[in-house]
């Protein structure tokens, strides 16, 4: 009778612990998903032109041209002081990397989340024949979809994180790197193109912002860890940053299309299709300086490996 009453101690106390972790785990993640999906100031969100930092067009445009004239001075004053070689930041690019990897991870689960939320509340079957399916509505938003609620909410916050990546062209500048007025064109296209996300409230930046950022979360997150001394990583790290922008481009690519298709497929065509069009184009000269700037990296890569190995035969 001992023995029975131990077992059955036992067997409740484990499944008590076993509950308690459960319980635990659940409230972990409902704590998440409420800060991340369920705030008032998230499903609230509206960009705004009076409230919203950064949302006009006269402070886009000066922004760029100031970062542009601050890129160029900065790199013309190396120039007149005739620094060549690459100046010591220390740990900058290291903390650089780190505030990227955790910005962007935290807006690729606050935008799944949201859109988690989002096809819940509207209550969309995913094999429907509705007019509007999850699926559709990530493509092609329908007309008259206004930049406001959970996804808009990630949306203007991938917007701001454009701002914190711009830096990296400053530090790119001071490393000496080749190819920085590419680098300005680059991050300045982005951040055009995120606003205008926003600003016409554009089809189809839902995916594109969730393969960015977790793109983003990756590659920066390889790049920290880089940067505070693994040469295990650092062996990989081209072909990691490859293979994710390759397997970016692809998806956006197939994702193109189909909003195309479902644009002239669907009586009312999708939102912000205009934007999307000048986005496109963007995203297609991009793509050209992201080619060309690999394929100098892999000639002089091999380069540099050719003269190694003549110099250790000599």
């Amino acid at each position: 009778m001992e023995m029975k009453a131990i077992n059955s101690s036992m067997t409740t106390s484990i499944s008590t612990t076993r509950g308690g972790g459960g319980g635990a785990a659940t409230t972990t993640a409902a704590g998440i998903t409420y800060w991340l999906a369920e705030h008032p100031a998230i499903v609230g969100f509206r960009w705004s032109h009076a409230h919203s930092f950064g949302s006009t067009w006269s402070f886009l445009v000066e922004f760029l041209i100031l970062n542009a004239l601050a890129a160029a001075s900065l790199n013309l004053l190396l120039r007149l002081l005739r620094i060549h070689q690459p100046l010591p930041l220390g740990p900058l690019l290291a903390i650089h990397s780190f505030a990227m990897s955790l910005s962007s991870a935290a807006i690729f689960l606050g935008m799944l989340l949201s859109v988690a939320a989002e096809i819940r509340d509207t209550r969309w079957s995913w094999g429907g024949r509705s007019a509007t399916t999850p699926l559709r509505w990530l493509l092609c938003f329908p007309p008259g979809t206004r930049p406001s609620g959970r996804v808009f909410f990630w949306s203007y916050a991938f917007y701001l994180s454009r701002f914190l990546h711009l830096l990296r062209t400053f530090l790119h500048i001071l490393r000496r790197r080749r190819r920085t007025l590419a680098g300005v064109f680059r991050h300045s296209a982005r951040l055009c193109m995120s606003f205008l996300w926003l600003e016409f409230s554009q089809s189809f930046q839902v995916v594109v912002i969730l393969c960015s950022t977790l793109a983003q979360a990756v590659v920066f997150g390889h790049r920290f860890w880089v940067g505070v001394g693994l040469p295990a990583a650092s062996r990989s790290g081209p072909l990691l940053m490859l293979a994710f922008q390759a397997t970016l481009t692809g998806c956006n690519l197939v994702c193109d299309l189909a909003v195309l298709l479902l644009h002239f497929a669907k009586g009312g065509g999708c939102n912000g299709i205009g934007a999307w069009v000048f986005n496109s184009i963007l995203n297609a000269v991009l793509l050209l300086l992201f080619v060309d700037k690999t394929t100098d990296e892999v000639l002089e890569e091999n380069g540099a490996a050719r003269h190694k190995k003549q110099y250790t035969c000599q």
